[in-house]
């Protein structure tokens, strides 16, 4: 197939490839737009090197883009992304029939160590909420937005997408969708239900707009859908009421969340659940456990360990 081959050779078809995961993969937009980013980032490296056709991409200048990822300094999460998107629009490419090899085949970024954010103590969280003034509509709001990321361990996103037709108060669940639009069932403890409740029967009315809520859970002082940025500065304004220091995100709560159920004795599968992974695996490495509860664990449950105690 003839493509055209210029400074912006790849323009058309990333714009294609995109295209192709939104219809055919069913991707999360934020996921498809953090993967335009990283292939028009890949293509004006490509372009600035001289280049510019399909045939003249081979593994060494992928290599060399990722290397100079590094030299940016850019997270391990972000070029492991960047790798990711790389390899899916190569893989695309071929299968298209828009070149006869894949010079991204063999391609895989590992990382060095496997880093892990910043976790909420119990009593920081107990901090949190409780600078939260719950006297007003914002306020009752702000409650249920925390409980809610803590007590269900759900990403920003699904938070922020939450609508009211899936809050099932009879049952104290909540349905969430995640990433490529899957939808799981997840409980809700009596305490985050409580502030939801508030917030729905006080504060929820006050902000609402009738042209522009729709049905959409958290909103902002205008009545519309509370953005990733306002979620942030309400984290943000709460963690510096409480003089917490440390670096905290929405996705702190979510991490905070699962590492808190795992330390009380949660079952791994049923938290990998409630987080929403495919795999198990990324549930073990999404949490970590205090040592010292490990060694716990080993010395009140080994039973060799048992046997010496007796």
């Amino acid at each position: 197939m003839d493509v055209p081959q210029s400074q912006n050779f790849l323009s058309e078809l990333i714009s294609e490839f995109l295209s192709f995961l939104a219809a055919e993969r069913n991707l999360a937009e934020n996921t498809i737009l953090a993967y335009g980013r990283d292939l028009a980032h890949y293509q004006t490296w490509l372009s600035g090197n001289d280049i510019d056709a399909l045939k003249k991409i081979q593994p060494k200048y992928i290599r060399q883009f990722l290397a100079a990822l590094e030299k940016l300094e850019l997270t391990e999460a972000s070029i492991a992304r960047k790798c990711t998107a790389i390899r899916m629009f190569h893989r695309y490419l071929f299968a298209e029939n828009y070149c006869a090899t894949d010079p991204a085949d063999l391609i895989a970024y590992k990382r060095k160590k496997s880093t892990l954010p910043d976790v909420l103590e119990i009593h920081e969280i107990e901090a949190i909420f409780s600078c939260v003034e719950t006297d007003s509509p914002l306020g009752l709001r702000d409650m249920a937005l925390l409980e809610f990321l803590y007590g269900t361990g759900c990403r920003i996103s699904e938070a922020l997408d939450f609508v009211r037709g899936d809050y099932y108060e009879s049952e104290s669940f909540v349905q969430l969708t995640g990433k490529g639009r899957k939808t799981r069932l997840v409980p809700v403890g009596e305490v985050a239900e409580q502030a939801m409740q508030n917030y729905l029967g006080f504060g929820r009315p006050v902000l609402a707009n009738p042209f522009l809520s729709q049905d959409i859970f958290f909103l902002n002082n205008r009545g519309k859908k509370l953005s990733r940025m306002g979620a942030w500065k309400i984290i943000r304004k709460y963690l510096d009421a409480a003089k917490i220091e440390k670096h905290a995100s929405p996705h702190t709560f979510r991490h905070s969340f699962a590492t808190h159920l795992l330390e009380g004795g949660a079952d791994l599968r049923a938290v990998q659940e409630m987080l929403g992974h495919a795999s198990i695996s990324t549930t073990q490495l999404y949490t970590h456990i205090d040592r010292s509860y490990l060694h716990t664990v080993i010395r009140d449950f080994h039973p060799l360990e048992q046997q010496k105690n007796i």
